[in-house]
């Protein structure tokens, strides 16, 4: 028996209805101050229809348009949570290079560049062999893509300090 459409649903029915596995909804919680389900005696969650639009209007700005989670979280600030769920229901389309807002290339954009010796020169067998042509060399990160790596780099520090303690 289907449930209606204004039924509240577990995170499980939640996480097969958007693709995305449990925990990561449990780690936006963390990240999305926004997303609130009800949570039960036992901690057991619920989602209502309009959390289950938010998650996936957030699942869709990360992994179809290419914005990191500090990206979706200035969206929520600036836009507002109806940006985001307008974007799930389809009656909201994300301006284009809007990815690019918070700084950080879209993902399978940024060039790929060969290994380097000490001469500058790349080093043999270290190119991408799917091109005819050699990838460009980057020689220097600019300040936003620096911070941009900085931010990615402590999103997923903090990530493995909520991980690794349910892995022990």
């Amino acid at each position: 028996m289907e449930k209606s459409p204004e039924a509240f649903r577990t995170i499980s029915e939640v996480a097969e209805l958007i693709n995305v596995p449990q925990h990561v909804l449990r780690f936006w919680e963390t990240r999305f101050n926004q997303i609130k389900p009800m949570k039960r005696a036992g901690g057991r969650r619920y989602y209502r229809p309009s959390d289950v639009d938010l998650v996936r209007g957030i699942r869709i700005l990360l992994y179809g348009e290419g914005y990191t989670i500090r990206g979706v979280q200035r969206i929520l600030k600036e836009e507002g949570q109806a940006y985001v769920v307008g974007v799930a229901q389809g009656t909201i389309k994300p301006r284009a290079g809007d990815a690019m807002h918070d700084g950080a290339p879209m993902p399978g954009r940024a060039p790929v560049a060969p290994r380097v010796g000490k001469d500058g020169k790349p080093i043999p067998g270290s190119m991408n062999r799917l091109r005819d042509e050699p990838p460009k060399v980057i020689h220097r990160l600019s300040t936003a893509q620096a911070d941009a790596l900085k931010a990615a780099l402590k999103d997923l520090t903090d990530a493995r300090k909520l991980l690794d303690p349910a892995s022990r």
